[in-house]
């Protein structure tokens, strides 16, 4: 993605800030962003029969941004859980380690699209 000079950089926590759960930052770049961890938060409502939150994606709705990469830091449902809903929404390949990546094919199995770009980071790339 090549950006212009003129252009600002803006990181916007969608979640995760302040609490466990929901962790979700966009790094924003011109029309062009890639995300960082797309989690849930698990409600303490169980009661009315919510068990889990996903992010309020309304600002990428919004921005109408251009998902160029979701990177992934590791395997924890706080950092991986909404992947799914979020794919179905913003397609775009995901970047992870091998270890991310095999909890990553696991939720997906359960709960995503078919054909998810993964695609293994090594440390030090």
């Amino acid at each position: 993605m090549a950006v212009p000079r003129t252009e600002s950089v803006r990181l916007v926590p969608l979640g995760g800030l302040g609490e466990i759960g929901l962790n979700l930052m966009v790094i924003e770049c011109g029309p062009s962003a890639i995300v960082i961890d797309v989690g849930v938060m698990f409600s303490e409502e169980r009661a009315l029969g919510i068990g889990q939150l996903a992010p309020d994606l309304r600002y990428l709705t919004t921005r109408q941004l251009t998902i160029e990469a979701i990177f992934l830091t590791h395997g924890h449902e706080d950092h991986i859980g909404a992947l799914g809903y979020f794919l179905s929404k913003f397609p775009a390949p995901v970047y992870g380690t091998p270890v991310t990546l095999a909890f990553t094919r696991r939720s997906l199995a359960e709960d995503g699209p078919a054909n998810v770009d993964l695609r293994t980071l090594a440390p030090g790339q």
